[in-house]
């Protein structure tokens, strides 16, 4: 998996302070797209055990207290990112079991692969569906068009 961006330290991507990973990879593309440089597989840097390990860090540290990890991309769930998805969130959960997981996705809960919706099993929100530039609303909180929902799973 490669990832496009990372932040330590964000107040933006899901409630209070968090960490946020942006993966690359996303066969949705849709039109009006704020990430378009996240599209591709190759777009960004390999996601390595260091990375891994900086994530559960930032998330352990009381200097600066962050509620959760929020993913998105690109998109978590892209066939190729899910298996080191999946290993990241169980990881969170098991190392940092106070923190809460966000994630988007352009896929649809009901249409995920067994591989997706064990990642959906570990984490505590979920905002799913394309971005439909339509039915854009920047009114709406944490998600960027209408049709998309959130999904609180825990």
């Amino acid at each position: 998996m490669n990832i496009s961006q990372y932040y330590s330290v964000d107040v933006i991507n899901g409630p209070g302070t968090r960490c946020t990973l942006f993966v690359s990879g996303c066969v949705h593309q849709c039109k009006g797209c704020y990430n378009q440089s996240t599209w591709s597989l190759n777009s960004g840097v390999e996601f390595t055990q260091n990375h891994e390990d900086t994530i559960i860090r930032d998330l352990q540290d009381d200097r600066i207290y962050r509620r959760g990890l929020s993913l998105s991309g690109g998109d978590p769930l892209h066939p190729q990112n899910v298996s080191a998805v999946l290993k990241l969130v169980k990881r969170v959960k098991a190392e940092c079991p106070d923190k809460d997981i966000w994630m988007w996705t352009g896929y649809v809960l009901g249409g995920l692969s067994d591989l997706q919706k064990q990642v959906i099993e570990n984490i505590d929100v979920l905002i799913d569906g394309k971005f439909e530039q339509a039915l854009a609303d920047p009114s709406l909180q944490w998600r960027g068009s209408s049709n998309q929902v959130i999904h609180y799973l825990k």
